[in-house]
Order: C-alpha cells, then sequence, then structure tokens
C-alpha cells in the first residue's frame, strides 16, 4: 500500500536529508533539525493517523526571468512533498510521460529539452530542408491558471489508491481554489501531468513527429503550414477543456527564422549547420545580472566564493548555446572590474 511507504520511517528520513541541502540556516528548517528524529516520528505519526495538515506559505517575489510570485512551504512540508515525489510520483509516471516532455524529471531538465530539439530540428531539415513551419504555443498564465477539481480529476487517474489521493487532494487544495504555488515540488509533477494529455494528442493522434514541451512551452514542426493551423484548432479545444488557455505568443513561423525554446534561439542553416544563441533578451538580461554581481561583490554583500559559484552556474548555462565571444567579453569585464579593487 501507498500508505506504507509514504509512512516508512526511512523513506521519511532520506526525504529529511534530501530537503535539508543548503537549508540548515533555513528557520524552519532549523527548528525542524533540533527535533531531528523525534520531529520525523511525530511527523510519521501524523502521516499515519491522517491529521497532518499543511503549513501557511511564505510568498516572495523573483524578476528574473520574469516577474513572479514564489510560494515556499514550511519545511516538514517539503520533507512530505520528497517523500511523496521520490518514492510515488516519480517512478509511476515515469513511463506515462512522452520522451520529449523534458521539465521537472530524472535524467531531463533545460539542457536535455534543448538538445531534442537539435536532434528534432536536424531530422527535419534531412528530410524537408527549410521548407517547413513551426508552431510554438504557450499557456497563459499557466501556474495560475490550474483548476482544482479539473487537476484532481487527472491525478487521481493515475493514482488511483486512497491514502495517495488523499495526500494529493491535501497538497492541490493547499492554496486558493485556482492555481498552484510556484515553488512547491509537487506542483511541478502537477503541472507536468496537466497537459499530459496534449503532447499524447499531438504525437499521437495528429502524428506530429517533431514534437517538445517544456512546462507550458511546447513547439510543433511540420512541413505543411495548413496543417498546423488544424492542429492548432485541436490544440485550442483540448486546452480549453482543461480550463486553461493559449497565449498571444502563439503563432506559426518559417522553419528558416528558427525557434526561441528555452531562453535561446534555435536554427539551421542553410548547409545543415544547427546554431544555439542566447536571445537577444537574455543577452541583455545576463550582463546586467553580472553587473549587478560585480556590485554585490565590491559592496561586501556577497563573498569571492559566492559570487564565482554564481558566475560558473551562468557560465555553465550560457556555454550550452554558441556563446564562445559573450562569455570571453564577460570575463575580461570582471577582470577589469576586479582589477580597479574594492574601494
Amino acid at each position: 500500500m501507498d500508505k506504507d511507504i509514504i509512512t516508512n520511517f526511512e523513506n521519511l528520513y532520506r526525504s529529511y536529508r534530501k530537503a535539508k541541502l543548503g537549508k540548515s540556516h533555513n528557520g524552519s528548517c532549523a527548528r525542524f533539525q533540533n527535533m531531528s528524529l523525534e520531529g520525523i516520528h511525530l511527523l510519521k505519526e501524523q502521516l499515519e493517523n491522517q491529521t497532518y495538515q499543511i503549513g501557511k506559505y511564505s510568498q516572495f517575489k523573483i524578476y528574473e526571468p520574469k516577474e513572479r510570485v514564489i510560494m515556499s512551504c514550511s519545511f516538514k512540508d517539503k520533507v512530505v512533498q520528497h517523500c511523496l515525489c521520490d518514492n510515488i510520483l516519480h517512478p509511476r509516471l515515469q513511463n506515462v510521460f512522452i520522451e520529449t516532455n523534458s521539465a521537472g524529471q530524472i535524467r531531463k531538465g533545460t539542457l536535455y529539452g534543448m538538445d531534442k530539439l537539435k536532434e528534432q530540428m536536424l531530422s527535419f531539415y534531412n528530410e524537408h530542408g527549410l521548407d517547413g513551419w513551426i508552431l510554438k504555443c504557450d499557456i497563459t498564465k499557466f501556474f495560475y491558471s490550474i483548476d482544482h477539481e479539473i487537476l484532481k480529476d487527472i491525478v487521481d487517474y493515475y493514482f488511483d489508491d486512497e491514502y495517495t489521493m488523499w495526500l494529493n487532494h491535501l497538497f492541490i487544495n493547499s492554496t486558493n481554489v485556482v492555481g498552484l504555488p510556484l515553488g512547491n515540488q509537487v506542483a511541478q509533477v502537477y503541472a507536468l501531468l496537466m497537459l499530459d494529455c496534449v503532447d499524447h494528442m499531438i504525437t499521437g493522434e495528429l502524428g506530429i513527429e517533431h514534437y517538445g514541451r517544456y512546462m507550458d512551452d511546447f513547439y510543433l514542426i511540420h512541413h505543411d503550414k495548413e496543417y498546423l493551423k488544424e492542429c492548432l484548432l485541436h490544440i485550442e479545444e483540448m486546452v480549453s477543456s482543461l480550463g486553461l488557455s493559449l497565449n498571444g505568443k502563439t503563432q506559426i513561423c518559417p522553419v528558416k527564422n528558427g525557434l526561441r525554446f528555452l531562453g535561446f534561439h534555435h536554427y539551421v542553416t542553410k548547409d545543415g549547420k544547427y546554431i544555439r544563441r542566447l536571445t537577444s533578451k537574455n543577452k541583455r538580461r545576463a550582463k546586467k545580472k553580472v553587473r549587478n554581481m560585480v556590485r554585490l561583490l565590491k559592496a561586501g554583500r556577497i563573498t569571492e566564493k559566492e559570487f564565482e559559484q554564481r558566475y560558473k552556474a551562468w557560465k555553465n548555462h550560457a556555454s550550452h548555446g554558441n556563446t564562445v565571444k559573450l562569455l570571453h567579453s564577460m570575463d575580461l569585464y570582471i577582470k577589469s572590474e576586479l582589477e580597479k579593487g574594492y574601494g
């Protein structure tokens, strides 16, 4: 039974250790750590008796890559989410999601999604050259628009164990009637599942071979523009049945123009070379971010180690594209600024 898996002490302890990584100075984490094994035993008892309740969320805004409200749950709730996701949700959904659904799964992510797009663009080029079209779709305010009742019906279809249904419903109902909290681990899984039927319709019923999705951002590549228009009607109908809608960014463009996806502009040249560059918007954002990091370092608000970690993380992301000149110029800028000293 799922209840035995979730309330297993070893599973909860493993989830506790995962949840506390990098959060030892967080308030709710520190309080839970002070209780240590006693706290896990208490949580186990609450889960067994089904008296467990989700605590209040703390809210804050982030502004990159765009302004969003993040809702952070208590450390105790993070432990339960880890246990639910790692032992129940992820293992059972592994073979449900299509291969090119790239977000929030083990051994997948943004680089995986971009590499799959590269494969598809080159495969399409080998068959049709640049004679084709790309339908690019995006959901309006995806996380904030997910209807709880519709989502619960979808989730219950895949997880019909009574105990797991109780726990899933607890997390889904932990906020207002509509929307999921950005920042919740379980919310990422539920969001992936919400559009899974769209994935299977596009790759199955509509027969689209070159398709990929990262959360609510997805594309279809096909040689026939009129057929993509027909596909769009089917997509709009299904998305509407889920209580969602496509936003104004949805459009059909020539393959030769390439595709903006996951912060990069992807395209294939006339001679069949695949190119991946940071979008102009992301270049401006990156330069602004690095300049701000330098200011924080000079002001003593971050340490040299923190600066190096942040800059290295950004460089690792940017290096997945054709960004040699950009990275070189940023290295020179940082060297020049640091040589001026911290005064």
